[in-house]
Order: structure tokens, then sequence, then C-alpha cells
């Protein structure tokens, strides 16, 4: 890859670099809008096999799930999740250090909507993906109440003013094109997340949760 395609992909960590305990607060104050993320992922996440999470932050989601890897650029972020037993690694996701076929699986949650090239990002996953093995993806869909919410007042937020919202719509053709298949949703956080003080249910599909679960194979 060459320096202008890197440029291209330098990841904006600053945010994350001077608000790491903001992001941390949020998951406190937020804690029953977390469990029911966190399960989502959970329900999707196969049984067996090596893994890894892309953009591990702090280890929110890592640490419970039990994959003990990550890649993470900001280097604050990093040392949290490094302190609740996570291996970290430096990295993007359009550039992965790391041999072909290597995971059953790989990890994404929130993370897509930081990305600079989302497709390169997808490539980059199947390549260190073993054939059959899941790529997994929770995100905000885009054209939710949560997900118009955090648009409307994405200038506000010091996070979500440098993301770009994706739909769930828009993320599978993509996924479909860089050579993924088999692909199954689940759902969760169907009110505003002020009113959210009990864990939401797990659905399955996705078109009414705010939050949405993909699981994509790798196929050949």
């Amino acid at each position: 890859m060459s320096s202008e395609q890197m440029n291209k992909i330098r990841p904006n960590i600053e945010p994350f670099e001077q608000h790491y305990q903001k992001y941390e607060n949020w998951f406190e104050d937020n804690w029953a809008v977390y469990e029911s993320e966190l399960r989502a992922v959970q329900a999707m996440l196969p049984k067996t096999g090596t893994g890894i999470e892309i953009g591990v932050g702090t280890g929110r989601f890592a640490a419970p799930l039990g994959i003990q890897l990550g890649i993470e650029p900001s280097h604050k972020m990093n040392r949290i999740a490094q302190s609740r037993g996570i291996e970290v690694i430096g990295g993007v996701a359009e550039k992965l250090p790391f041999n072909n076929s290597q995971f059953d699986l790989v990890l994404s949650v929130t993370t897509i909507c930081f990305l600079n090239n989302i497709e390169i990002a997808f490539q980059e996953t199947r390549r260190v993906l073993k054939t059959g093995g899941s790529f997994i993806i929770g995100f905000v869909e885009k054209n939710s109440p949560v997900g118009k919410q955090y648009q409307k007042y994405k200038e506000e937020n010091v996070f979500y003013r440098v993301a770009t919202f994706r739909s769930t719509q828009g993320i599978i053709p993509l996924l479909k094109r860089t050579g993924f298949g088999n692909l199954s949703f689940v759902q969760t956080i169907f009110h505003d997340l002020t009113e959210i003080k009990t864990i939401e249910p797990v659905k399955e599909g996705h078109g009414e949760g705010s939050f949405v679960v993909i699981r994509a194979e790798k196929i050949d």
C-alpha cells in the first residue's frame, strides 16, 4: 500500500485520546443499553474458534465475550483494554497485521462508522478469516430512531462528529461484493436511550431496533 493510500486510511484518534474517560463513563451511565448490545453480539458469536476484535476500544465487548486479541489505533484506549486482559496491537482495519486465513472470527462493534475506507477494511477482514469464518458487525443503524438522533446532534458529540453512519441496506451489498455470504441478523434497542432502564430484548432480523448485529461468513 502506497504512502498516499496510507494517508487516506490514517485514523482520526484524537477524540478517543482526549475523551477516553467520557467514553468509559457512557457504559456506566447507560448500563442497560450496553448490556442489551452485548447480548445481541453474544447471540451471534460462534461457540468455538480463534477470534479478534477490530477497533477493540477499551475492551468493553471483547473482555466479557472472551475475545483475547484486539486491534486499536488509540494509545489510551489500547492501555485500558490491556488492563482488561486483552492483548492489543496498534493498527487499523484497512491494514491488518496478520496472516491470511488466520482467524475463525472477526468482531467489529460500532467501528465501521469510523473507518476511512470501509471496502478495504472488509477485504482485509476477509483475507485474515478462514473459509467459513464469521465476520460479526455491531452498529447503530443509520435510519433508526437512535441513528437519526445521533446524526441530528452529530456536531455536538465529540465522537460522532467524525463518524459516517451506515445503514443495514448499505452494508449488505458491500459484504456480498467483498466475498461474504450466509448473512443473518439480530437487533435490539427499541426505545429512546434516555428511556431504557432495563435490558432490551434481542430479536431476529432488522428494521425495528436501533442496534443491529450482522453475521456474515467468508465464502470461496
